[in-house]
């Protein structure tokens, strides 16, 4: 594997901090004033990319590190020759899963929807990888759902105790899911037995060790394994980091300072029960006892972790859906956490798998991301009656890519009892990306799950959500998390204006604000080391948008693909 190199990461912040990478004019044919403002952290970054205390590096994140383009998979079946009928009565949902599993069992292609209305009484199973499910577009197709995943499925209740629905943060009516890993899943959830949802099964234990590995810092792309003679280049492996007695992987989450070291965890028990730390990561080349990764390490390996890389459930790769509309009811929304089910799209143990031109509407939840890895959602909205969660992130998500999406205001007044988050990410969640969004109501949440090196950026916000989780979970944020250029219009700071709340952070580029509604303490005491930088300003930071910045050397050493970041697609032998 080539490394990305400082001079490459440079040359791409140079171009960003000009303006190339917002539209603007190079410096030699505009005055300065135009280009905007490069804050010092951004100056810092370039020197220490990977290795930044307070900014992340996240220029991977999402499908195939990022890529603009997303896969074109051949036309395999056309839902009609299974039985469906676009007439917005006939159930087509066994007509659709059908075509999706003939696809499977051909090694994978794309699942055609016919413009118009389909109505479907069950719930859409993407189960095999390689398989997209395409629509004609989201002003065009529309899946009209009539059940919620309780009717469906059954209630869910919570491993978390008390009569709370996990389906407020759980499943979807399009669920993307191993074949095997959801059958295992809905059993548990049956037989009223609830189930952890992540890589390694529902009791955390269907995994065997690979190889032990030597210590190791974090920005690393390369480990040094005890035995490598299990590990393949293109292999997806599990990083497996336990904790010990004194919980320093947790303090390391939060920044190793004075105040995370003082921190009670041990009554933390949900958030404890996210540990051990697991990441999905690509090898890309093994040499020796040195084993090369796809992504540069998230964190620390140290001893008293017993860093290891091992086995997972099989994963889902290359699947997506595109171009549709998920219509559910337009019901009342729940009271809080007692949801029914009627969610939109979720991907859960996938890896390399994408969501584009899709809308969910009078959802409970809408696009959700359950121990989901390297996945990229594009030209995504929640528009209707409004939801819990427009957008979750949970159980384990890393290097996810959320862009150009939108959050509606809702339709109908909020009844009384109901909660609306926004954009969520908690479960030890790392280095996932919001980028270029419009909400029109909601907020940025964590559920005090301890989310750590995560990037919102060019967002604007009318901030009118609030914040999950008890006050004893846990805290709202770790480590390295970062708001880059985002413009609240209603002026409300909570969850935005971050400085004061997560340790070893960042805020830069924000207009004022000032605190009221929903207003939280520090849970770190002590000098949070996080910086705040043009504060009172919008759109005036160079470079605009973070993520986009990092884009602009591509960590393999090639230049990235230049032009728009859109829903434009290279053709990968498709037919029509």
């Amino acid at each position: 594997m080539t490394h990305p190199t400082r001079r490459g990461l440079l040359g791409g912040a140079a171009l960003a901090a000009v303006g190339a990478m917002a539209g603007a004019p190079a410096a030699s044919a505009a005055p300065r004033a135009s280009l905007g403002v490069v804050p010092p952290g951004w100056r810092e970054f370039t020197r220490t990319p990977y290795t930044h205390p307070q900014i992340p590096f996240v220029g991977r994140a999402g499908c195939r590190g990022g890529a603009a383009r997303l896969p074109r998979r051949p036309v395999v079946a056309d839902v009609r020759r299974f039985g469906a009928v676009a007439d917005g009565t006939t159930d087509c949902a066994p007509a659709i899963n059908r075509a999706v599993a003939a696809a499977g069992r051909a090694g994978g292609g794309t699942v055609t929807l016919p413009p118009g209305v389909l109505r479907i009484d069950g719930l859409i199973r993407v189960g095999h990888s390689n398989v997209v499910l395409r629509g004609a577009g989201s002003g065009r197709t529309t899946l009209r759902a009539t059940r919620s995943l309780t009717d469906l499925i059954g209630p869910y209740g919570s491993r978390y105790g008390g009569d709370k629905s996990s389906w407020s943060w759980a499943g979807g009516l399009i669920w993307l899911a191993p074949e095997a890993r959801w059958d295992s899943l809905v059993g548990a959830i049956r037989a009223k037995e609830w189930p952890f949802e992540g890589w390694t099964g529902n009791r955390r234990e269907e995994w065997r060790t690979l190889t032990t590995l030597a210590p190791a810092r974090r920005g690393s792309w390369s480990v040094r394994a005890a035995d490598p003679s299990r590990l393949r280049a293109g292999d997806l492996v599990l990083l497996r980091l336990g904790d010990d007695a004194d919980h320093t992987l947790l303090e390391h989450m939060a920044g190793d300072g004075a105040g995370a070291k003082s921190y009670t965890w041990d009554d933390k028990t949900k958030l404890t029960s996210y540990v051990p730390y697991e990441w999905p990561v690509r090898v890309t080349g093994v040499r020796g006892t040195q084993v090369s990764l796809e992504r540069p390490l998230p964190l620390d390996l140290r001893p008293e972790w017993d860093p290891r890389l091992t086995t997972h459930v099989p994963e889902l790769t290359g699947a997506g859906v595109e171009g549709l509309t998920l219509e559910a009811p337009e019901l009342p929304q729940r009271p809080h956490l007692l949801d029914l089910g009627y969610n939109g799209v979720v991907l859960q143990c996938a890896y390399d798998c994408h969501v584009a031109d899709v809308t969910v509407r009078h959802v409970d939840n809408g696009f959700g991301l359950v121990a989901a890895s390297a996945c990229t959602l594009r030209g995504t909205r929640v528009t209707g009656r409004g939801a819990h969660h427009p957008y979750f992130c949970r159980e384990g998500s890393h290097d996810n890519l959320i862009e150009d999406f939108t959050v509606e205001e809702r339709t109908v007044p909020a009844p009384a009892g109901t909660q609306l988050h926004g954009i969520n990410v908690e479960g030890l969640s790392s280095y996932n990306v919001w980028s270029r969004g419009t909400m029109r109501a909601g907020t940025f949440d964590s559920h005090r799950g301890m989310p750590f090196a995560n990037v919102r950026t060019d967002i604007t916000v009318n901030n009118t959500g609030r914040h999950g989780g008890d006050a004893g979970a846990g805290p709202l944020f770790g480590a390295r998390f970062t708001h880059w250029n985002i413009r609240v219009t209603n002026g409300r700071a909570g969850l935005m204006k971050i400085d004061g709340l997560a340790p070893w952070s960042a805020t830069v580029g924000i207009n004022e604000v000032r605190e009221f509604d929903q207003v939280d303490t520090p849970d770190f005491t002590g000098d949070l080391h996080s910086r705040l930088e043009l504060y009172g300003t919008t759109d005036v930071v160079r470079p605009r948008n973070l993520y986009e910045a990092q884009r602009a050397a591509d960590p393999t050493g090639r230049r990235c693909e230049s032009g728009p970041r859109g829903n434009s697609e290279v053709s990968e032998g498709e037919s029509h």
